[in-house]
């Protein structure tokens, strides 16, 4: 049985969970300030580097669950999403509007992946 590795541990939660073979990501949100398209590059640019750090890349991820503060950023959301998915590796995918912890996030994303 392998052992589990935990990354950047906090009180309330890692951010990074690796087992047996497996990584999954907490739920990454962007600076809050930015639009749309800024969060959701940004949480993006923080999943690369997560799943860099834990031994995988975008191609691996096997599920996106995507939370939107209003399905209105729908289309803004995904312009930057389409441009950076791995092509031919698009993970099986949810998206939907949830009440995010501030009302200033518009986006948050949680990552499932192979190492």
């Amino acid at each position: 049985m392998s052992d589990i590795k935990r990354l950047h541990v906090g009180e309330r939660m890692s951010q990074t969970v690796i087992y047996n073979g497996m990584i999954w990501l907490a739920g990454q949100v962007g600076e809050p300030s930015g639009s749309v398209a800024e969060q959701t590059q940004n949480i993006l640019d923080k999943i690369d580097s997560l799943l860099a750090e834990a031994g995988s890349d975008k191609s691996k991820i096997l599920q996106a669950t995507i939370w939107l503060s209003s399905m209105e950023y729908f289309a803004e959301m995904n312009e930057v999403w389409d441009k950076w998915v791995a092509k031919g590796n698009a993970p099986a995918r949810a998206c939907g509007e949830a009440k995010l912890a501030t009302p200033d996030y518009k986006v948050e994303i949680l990552i499932t992946a192979a190492v």
